[in-house]
């Protein structure tokens, strides 16, 4: 963990932090926060030194003067995972946790600084062994497995004990029944058999636990930037606000690694930074958060929509937004993660065309979407060869598409399939397919079908036959992102017709807002 040693603060950040915290000092061998514990106070080093260790004690890092503590749970509000101790007497400035929250809204360089090295930090720990949590349990385990999932979305450093592989596990598990498993161990003691990912969440201390029974003006269902973009603007213009999302904040966007083209960054930035910074802005405004928890069905009634989730909760509505977002079939191989967003992506339009100008670029998949892509990127000075897996491209791709891939150029590569990504630091050099021949590509394109997470909804709202939630003139509703029930709304990528964009889905999501208010026009007007 070298390089979180190097952020430093300035001396005018300190002394800015001075103001809003409070200086003490620690004696050698003085513990300033350990595994386990549930919070601790933004923490910067005036003088002395401080190690931070790992649950077996060994040294990760050593922060001295001018240096600062922290990680990602320092603004999520998350357990604990590593241990501070003093080792040379310090004087240091300690802010409370919220704190901290309004000064990163203040400071645009301090929240840059910080924002920053909390990413790296997490990112390096979770590439740690024996950081975290432990999860036990077969690999044949369904339920394992989807523990394991939810850890890597949440981002949570965490341990995969396999019994018949480790004989730790094994005795982990010795006393315990097979329906008992898996078996996750909490940072700091404490265990969980067989957990829902909510109870993993809150026994995490990640995210809020909700009532069995929650009023609020605006219910946003997902949390990726559609939906934190409505928790913003909504919370930010007075309306009682709630996200619920199953998973991570952040959705599809909040697992890229860098997201090249987003307005305001033309350095990029990571997905994770991205959503951190919006759900802390959501926060500062009001909104509340509730991850761990997954919808189970709509109930539409006249000013007032019910959500029964599948932990038993049921969340009433005066006005609701529906931004489940879609899942992207991804490729198997290995690190597709460390590609996304810089040099593999799911949709191509002007920004991805003009990146890709006399660049060689591979678009995988043999629908129509693919050849419009493909196209696309070629009329814009791309080298594009289009892999697909089938014998002849007419079985699933229209005559006429496959008529204008000739025309542009594009090669096409049949019965071919992607079996390993080759390059550095997230940018694409090669590809190998399955054959064992290797493609020279610097960026590669997956249009290999999406799901919309709408199959809870069942037949309350108009959807396409792919089940992406139909709004505007198309569900016969009067706003252009309402749905066919007046006062739901849909925005993002569950959306028939999105533009598939982290900057369009948070711009649907904060123009939600506005139908909002309009939808509620007449009840406030009732209350004033």
């Amino acid at each position: 963990m070298a390089a979180p040693v190097s952020r430093v603060l300035s001396s005018s950040q300190l002394a800015m932090l001075a103001q809003h915290g409070e200086e003490r000092t620690a004696g050698v061998g003085e513990t300033l926060f350990e595994i386990g514990d549930e919070t601790y106070p933004f923490i910067a080093i005036i003088d002395g030194e401080v190690a931070v260790t790992d649950s077996a004690g060994h040294e990760i890092v050593r922060h001295g003067a001018a240096s600062f503590l922290g990680e990602m749970n320092l603004l999520s509000g998350q357990t604990v995972f590593l241990t501070a101790v003093v080792t040379e007497p310090t004087r240091y400035i300690a802010v409370d946790r919220e704190v901290l929250r309004l000064l990163l809204f203040e400071d645009g360089s301090l929240s840059d600084l910080l924002l920053s090295a909390f990413v790296q930090r997490r990112e390096l720990l979770q590439r740690r062994e024996g950081v975290g949590i432990e999860i036990v349990g077969p690999r044949e385990s369904g339920e394992t497995r989807r523990l394991v999932e939810f850890a890597r979305r949440m981002r949570l450093p965490h341990s995969w004990l396999v019994p018949e592989e480790d004989s730790h596990a094994t005795a982990l598990l010795e006393h315990l029944e097979t329906t008992e498993l898996p078996l996750v161990r909490l940072p700091g003691g404490g265990e969980l058999r067989r957990p829902t990912n909510g109870e993993l969440s809150r026994a995490l201390g990640i995210g809020l636990e909700l009532g069995g029974r929650e009023e609020v003006d605006l219910l946003v269902v997902g949390g990726g930037p559609a939906g934190l973009g409505a928790a913003v603007y909504g919370a930010s213009e007075g309306l009682d606000t709630l996200v619920i999302e199953s998973t991570v904040l952040g959705g599809q966007a909040g697992a890229s690694r860098r997201i090249e083209n987003y307005l305001g960054f033309p350095a990029g930035i990571s997905g994770t930074e991205l959503a951190s910074r919006a759900v802390t802005q959501a926060r500062k405004f009001g909104a509340r958060t509730a991850t761990g928890y997954r919808a189970r069905s709509l109930e539409a009634v006249a000013e007032r929509h019910v959500i029964t989730l599948e932990e038993g909760n049921e969340v009433t509505a005066r006005a609701l937004l529906l931004a489940t977002g879609a899942e992207y079939r991804r490729l198997p191989v290995a690190d597709l993660d460390l590609y996304e967003g810089i040099s593999v992506f799911y949709a191509a339009g002007p920004p991805e065309a003009q990146l890709c100008a006399a660049q060689r670029v591979g678009v995988i998949g043999g629908g129509n979407s693919a050849a419009q892509a493909a196209i696309w990127l070629a009329r814009g000075g791309a080298l594009v060869t289009l892999v697909h897996r089938r014998a002849d491209l007419s079985e699933t791709m229209s005559q006429y598409l496959i008529d204008e891939l000739q025309r542009y150029g594009v090669a096409v590569r049949d019965r071919s399939e992607v079996g390993a990504l080759h390059g550095e630091s997230g940018r694409l050099e090669s590809v190998t397919l399955t054959d064992g021949s290797r493609l020279a590509l610097s960026f590669l394109f997956l249009f290999l079908g999406a799901s919309p997470c709408t199959d809870w909804l069942g037949d309350v709202v108009a959807r396409d036959s792919h089940g992406f939630i139909l709004t505007g003139r198309d569900a016969s509703a009067e706003g252009l992102l309402e749905t066919s029930v007046p006062g739901v709304y849909a925005a993002g990528d569950v959306r028939a017709g999105s533009l598939k964009r982290c900057a369009t889905a948070v711009g649907e999501g904060a123009t939600v807002v506005r139908f909002v208010h309009e939808h509620l026009s007449p009840a406030a007007a009732s209350h004033r």
